[in-house]
């Protein structure tokens, strides 16, 4: 880590006041007595971790689901996430990646293996006995929800139906792309430059946009990824799908930095010819344009000029959109949708603080009633609540959302996180639908009214 960075965070450790807020309003903390609370493994157990060596992480710091709920409530901004996820990443340093973590955070190698076999990988990930024995074997609980392979990916799709410039380097992406990010090749050392983000004006928001996909959209939920292309070509965007891997948040998440280091590495240097053409990256999934704009260059402590100027062009597909609007170049030609949907944003979105720019756009929409929950978080934290030990307290966590979503009488939800959505299928047995596949809807009924008048 940087020396800078270093000591931001250790200086950041007197600013707590012990006012202990943050584990009051800790999700983890109010259903398991295995984590004391953000204070006690974040600033508090930072002062003694401090320049003395044989002061090691306590290991409660690994319950931390990384939700960043303290962060938005430390009255005096203590960065208490970073300081959990930095603790939990010496814990590996010191004692190894369990191999299971490990797997977990190869998102990308799990869904290029599974979608040439789709159908056997999904049968399989469903077999009770084989689930059972997974669990026994790598502790990935029998009863957590994962993904079902498309069966095929939404660039090989776009290959097919997109125009040859809306696909370029596609021979890169893949498994000689994979192995290129995951080869120990050692970075050079990266300058720290403390600088302010800032938006572009919303007169001048480029319509020239990258898409990032990200893992789950590519191989688990293409079909998010065709409603993102349709709502932005919509809005006369100029949409390619660079060459790109993934986030490396789930090894962020995780605690192996090195790796995660790697791909974004590889995402920064794949982004930014696009960037200096005057495109602007868009991505449908808040974890991964969260990590791109934030949780990478300050969990890595890698502030230069080209990974500042990656961060601060990355927008969540609804924050760009809203900026459209606001600049009156969105396309509020939609049709009616007269339902009242319930609506859960993601503890990831919370952390861009940009509020709730989907139920502002998908306020266009006629007819369409959006209530939010007030739920802190679903509790599956991406990796974490596919953890035996873990299990269990993510679907504690993530009780009270499930019951309000059981009692709407809706039989959809919306969210914009992919993990999340499973997670809420998983605790109420309900639907789940990404924002973005019902603004494409609304579009869709417009143009089919318009063609029946």
């Amino acid at each position: 880590m940087d020396d800078r960075l270093s000591i931001r965070l250790e200086q950041s450790l007197d600013f707590c006041i012990k006012c202990n807020i943050c584990t009051t309003a800790c999700p983890v903390a109010a259903v398991t007595d295995q984590f004391p609370g953000p204070k006690y493994v974040g600033p508090q157990a930072g002062r003694f971790r401090h320049d003395q060596a044989e002061h090691s992480p306590d290991h409660s710091v690994d319950y931390c689901s990384g939700c960043r709920v303290c962060n938005e409530v430390c009255p005096t901004g203590v960065p208490i996430a970073e300081l959990n996820a930095r603790a939990r990443a010496q814990m590996v340093r010191e004692h190894g990646l369990p191999l299971r973590n490990r797997m977990l955070g190869r998102s990308e190698l799990l869904g290029m293996l599974g979608t040439p076999f789709a159908p056997l990988a999904n049968w399989t990930m469903s077999n009770r006995p084989i689930r059972w024995l997974i669990e026994k074997l790598f502790k990935i609980d029998r009863r957590a929800p994962l993904p079902q392979w498309a069966g095929y990916t939404l660039r090989g799709w776009a290959r097919k139906h997109l125009p040859r410039a809306a696909t370029p380097l596609r021979w890169t992406y893949g498994l000689r792309s994979w192995l290129s990010r995951t080869a120990l090749v050692p970075l050079e050392q990266r300058r720290l430059v403390q600088t302010q983000t800032q938006k572009p004006a919303t007169s001048t928001i480029s319509r020239k946009v990258v898409y990032f996909h990200g893992c789950s959209t590519n191989y688990y939920e293409p079909h998010v990824g065709k409603a993102a292309l349709e709502v932005l070509t919509r809005n006369g965007c100029e949409v390619v799908l660079a060459n790109q891997g993934c986030c490396g948040l789930p090894m962020l998440s995780n605690g192996e930095f090195k790796a995660a280091r790697r791909y974004h590495a590889a995402n920064v240097h794949a982004l930014l010819p696009w960037i200096r053409q005057g495109y602007v990256v868009v991505g449908t999934s808040t974890s991964c344009t969260l990590t791109l704009k934030d949780e990478a260059p300050e969990l890595l402590g890698w502030h230069d000029p080209e990974v500042q100027l990656v961060a601060e062009q990355t927008y969540d597909i609804f924050e760009y959109l809203r900026l459209l609007d606001e600049a009156g170049k969105f396309d509020r030609n939609l049709g009616a949708i007269e339902e009242t949907l319930p609506y859960h944003p993601p503890c990831q979105l919370k952390a861009h603080r940009i509020g709730l720019p989907a139920r502002d756009i998908l306020a266009h929409i006629p007819g369409l009633q959006i209530e939010r929950s007030q739920a802190a978080c679903c509790g599956i934290a991406g990796t974490y609540g596919l953890k035996t030990e873990k299990y269990p307290i993510a679907m504690d966590v993530g009780k009270p959302l499930f019951e309000w979503a059981s009692q709407h009488p809706a039989d959809t939800v919306l969210c914009d996180s992919e993990t999340c959505r499973w997670q809420i299928s998983h605790g109420t047995g309900l639907a789940t639908r990404h924002p973005v596949e019902l603004l494409a809807e609304a579009y869709r009924r417009f143009d089919q009214q318009r063609q029946l008048s």
